[in-house]
């Protein structure tokens, strides 16, 4: 793909400085343009880098990013901050394996100056940012970019909390546009944040605003800019009530008008906000339109938005998820469906269009989420929260102390559970089979099919006593959805299913695993050699009666997407511990694992049924020569 001439100088934001408004206007047009083409050439999140666009040039004009510090908050919307920094060229292989990644990240660019990917960091990381500039003596603003969406977070709250205790002069401009990926939820932006940018006072705001701006002596200027948005917008301002001042509401897509409100920042001291209004999917119709449908998206015409990728008549866990559980709601009416801002990606829009009154999107607090279950847990009812399993990381607190130790019964449906990835090490969810692994009354199940995870859900929700986590992965099968859905009952969750049987060695897999498993056998029976395969549906607890069996196996492997450190083969090896000398553990080693597609990470990180064989086959010949 071809880079605009005008984009290729690098930095870029040196050349802002001279530019004029009609000339940033002319520059955003380019940037849009050629964002959408390098996202619908691949993947990557396309209406929330539109909608920031013009933010981005005006702010980067008034705050050169090498003389200021600005943190760019989740990440997702700072394409033109990539651009303009030096990565216009390397923007096509932007979450591609060996590419730049899709976040800001602190060892790509020395102009990321915090490494981002989960929502509402930015505040607190800026603040100790600030912090360590003034013991240093160095000098330049400490400048913030946060959504409306990461506003509603408890980890921005806490951050807005402790701004004026601790005198800081910390700029943020909060970037509103009613969502973070679905629509935002809860009251600051339902109704504070509405509020203000419907009020007169924003239909006034050029005339009432900007005229103040034009006088000489500024600090009238800022008391009596504070005075008028008080008088314009509301009485009790939220973001002046916790001690900061408050600019806005401003058109997000005005430059001219974002020039003149940044240039009045500059010279404001102390804490301030500035409130911009943009538009998600901005200078594109058809991300406009329907901006969650194109947050993220594939090969799609760039001209029309239409998908170019091969019609696929396949499911993905998350759907089979929210559809199996909107019909176990149908009949047990204890059910309850929470998610924390990700009704569409865990799947729970099925489950919200049949029980609205049941279902509860509590915005991005994964902490509130599953404190919320457990209180409705104490009262009978049969919570279910579904989250990313990166994101679930969030609540290991409230996991352990609120649902676990009371022993209540909360199921947690872990939905991008092992390598998601072109998203990334901020959002692979190797971490939940080891950080629930440890915590006393929690069961972890992983199915290894979408028909498993339907069958799973029928036997453990409502059923069984106590805190269960369900991981399933970032996939999707090409299957019959009614059969899948109105699939049985399984059995018993916590017993191993034997596969294949075989005199070489046992493989024990978990989830995703049990099918690359399959595939290595098949490929070690070419070589001769036959092994066990075994379908670790349970992770915890073991199961006890199959390990018996196992422990007499000439060689045993466990496989699982995750973790090994804490993980499901650790666990099998202190239960066996007599017998390790024959255990192998596979699964991710010590480390954070790049972006790519997830089958390249799987071949990277030696999880691929090819490398597993090969590692088998060597195991199985030493073996042998020892012998």
């Amino acid at each position: 793909m071809k880079t605009p001439e005008i984009l290729k100088d690098e930095p870029l934001f040196r050349k802002l400085k001279n530019m004029s408004c009609e000339e940033l206007q002319e520059l955003a047009d380019v940037i849009r343009k050629y964002i959408t083409e390098v996202v619908s050439s691949g993947n990557g999140h396309m209406a929330s880098n539109l909608g920031t666009v013009d933010l981005a040039l005006a702010l980067y004009k008034i705050f050169p990013p090498d003389e200021n510090y600005i943190v760019w908050d989740t990440g997702h919307q700072a394409y033109t901050h990539k651009i303009l920094t030096g990565r216009a060229k390397s923007l096509p292989t932007i979450r591609k394996f060996g590419g730049i990644s899709g976040y800001p990240n602190i060892h790509e660019s020395p102009y990321d100056r915090f490494g981002v990917g989960h929502a509402a960091t930015s505040i607190s990381a800026a603040l100790g940012i600030e912090a360590a500039n003034k013991i240093l003596k160095k000098d330049g603003k400490t400048i913030v970019v946060i959504g409306d969406g990461a506003m509603t977070s408890g980890t921005a709250l806490e951050a807005l909390n402790q701004i004026k205790s601790i005198s800081s002069n910390l700029k943020i401009v909060l970037n509103d546009n009613g969502m973070s990926i679905s629509p935002s939820v809860g009251q600051l932006s339902k109704k504070i944040l509405t509020h203000l940018r419907t009020s007169k006072g924003f239909r006034t705001i050029d005339n009432k605003f900007y005229d103040l701006l034009k006088e000489n002596d500024l600090e009238q200027i800022a008391e009596k800019v504070k005075l008028s948005i008080k008088k314009l917008l509301l009485s009790n301002n939220f973001f002046e009530e916790m001690g900061l001042k408050y600019l806005g509401p401003i058109d997000g897509h005005d430059i001219k008008m974002l020039l003149r409100a940044f240039k009045s920042l500059n010279e404001i001291e102390g804490p301030v906000v500035v409130h911009v209004v943009t538009q998600k999917g901005k200078g594109v119709s058809y991300a406009e339109e329907n901006p969650t449908k194109f947050h993220g998206v594939s090969m799609i015409d760039p001209k029309t938005g239409i998908s170019l990728e091969v019609k696929k008549e396949k499911h993905s866990y998350s759907e089979v998820f929210g559809r199996v559980l909107s019909l176990m709601a149908d009949i047990d009416e204890r059910i309850i469906g929470i998610t924390a801002a990700m009704e569409e990606g865990t799947g729970l829009k099925f489950f919200h269009e049949k029980h609205p009154e049941k279902f509860y999107d509590l915005g991005i607090t994964e902490s509130l989420c599953t404190t919320f279950a457990a209180g409705a847990a104490t009262r009978g009812l049969k919570p279910v929260v579904a989250i990313y399993s990166t994101f679930l990381q969030r609540a290991f607190d409230q996991i352990i102390h609120d649902v676990a130790l009371q022993n209540l019964d909360v199921v947690f449906g872990i939905d991008r559970a092992g390598l998601v990835g072109e998203d990334g090490p901020t959002h692979h969810g190797t971490f939940d089979i080891s950080y629930l692994n440890l915590i006393p009354n929690m069961k972890i199940l992983a199915p290894s099919s979408t028909k498993e995870l339907s069958s799973m859900m029928k036997a453990i929700i409502g059923r069984i006593k106590g805190p269960i986590a369900i991981r399933y992965p970032r996939k999707s099968e090409k299957v019959n959805i009614t059969e899948v859905v109105l699939a049985p009952i399984l059995n018993d969750p916590f017993k191993w299913q034997k596969i294949v049987n075989g005199k070489d060695g046992t493989i024990l897999a978990v989830g995703s695993m049990v099918e690359v498993a399959l595939e290595a056998a098949e490929i070690l029976k070419e070589k001769g050699l036959s092994v066990t395969v075994y379908n670790c549906r349970s992770v915890k607890p073991l199961d006890i009666e199959a390990l018996e069996e196992v422990k007499f196996s000439p060689h045993i492997w466990t496989l699982e997407e995750g973790s090994v450190i804490g993980g499901f083969g650790s666990s099998v090896m202190l239960k066996l511990q007599g017998f390790r000398n024959k255990i192998e553990v596979f699964g991710i080693d010590d480390n954070f694992v790049e972006h790519g597609t997830r089958e390249e990470l799987l071949e990277k990180v030696g999880l691929s049924a090819e490398r597993i064989a090969e590692r088998m086959f060597f195991s199985l010949t030493m073996r042998k020569w020892e012998g």
